[in-house]
């Protein structure tokens, strides 16, 4: 995985309006703990932070350098502008090279399932344990020609060398179903409208076949539009 080095600074001033001054100096609050060591504020450049996550992932490994002094250290959380989708502000987790550490990893699908069949993803990530230096940046998970009832569990992953799964190995990540016939369809939807008292109108070719076998009756001939008095006094003259 690759290593970001990011110039830090360290932060005197707190609360909301020191961090948006921060914020508009093109940098982001954030903390550094870990190993014991008291929590440290500082500042990071706001843009290679981002350029890290986009291009490292969210298990980046970051070299943050404050006053001289490098540390190793893992993007742990980010509070991001629901709007905007700027960061806001970082957690960061010193490590050391060697070190075991627990990272939830991007589940990431290749392939194209079989035919008539429905992927169901269930999990998009997966909890594993690895050398922090070399942190996978997703998993994938190949689904190719993958048909109803061939599902992939947590256990059925291929993890990285010295990697452990912490997630259940049972948990399903892709189950795979079936596609519904037509017909299927249709019985379904009919038990949904019978279910909400809705009564389906007839079609048109039902409505005819329903009056077959009516008599009805011949139209009678209208004539002249003369009356039958008419008819017989012209005739008796």
């Amino acid at each position: 995985m690759a290593d970001f080095r990011l110039e830090a600074e360290t932060r005197t001033e707190f609360g909301k309006g020191s961090a948006r001054r921060t914020r508009r100096a093109g940098r982001i609050p954030a903390v550094l703990y870990g190993h014991g060591q008291d929590v440290v504020h500082l500042s990071l450049p706001a843009r290679e932070f981002a350029a890290a996550l986009r291009n490292g992932g969210t298990n980046a490994l970051l070299t943050i350098v404050l006053d001289g002094k490098e540390q190793l250290a893992l993007t742990k959380a980010v509070q991001r502008d629901p709007l905007k989708r700027t960061h806001e502000h970082a957690d960061l987790l010193l490590v050391r090279r060697g070190e075991k550490t627990t990272v939830e990893v991007p589940i990431v699908v290749v392939g194209e399932v079989a035919p008539d069949t429905i992927p169901n993803h269930q999990l998009s990530t997966v909890q594993i344990e690895a050398d922090a230096t070399k942190l996978p940046d997703s998993i994938e998970v190949d689904v190719s020609d993958r048909s109803a009832g061939q599902n992939i569990t947590a256990g059925d992953l291929v993890l990285p060398r010295g990697a452990t799964l912490i997630t259940d190995p049972e948990a399903l990540v892709i189950g795979f179903l079936g596609a519904p016939t037509a017909e299927a369809l249709e019985a379904e939807l009919a038990e949904a409208e019978a279910e909400a008292g809705i009564e389906r109108e007839e079609s048109g070719d039902a409505a005819e076949g329903a009056g077959e076998g009516d008599v009805v009756p011949e139209p009678q001939d209208q004539g002249s539009g003369e009356s039958m008095d008419s008819a017989e006094k012209s005739q008796d003259n």
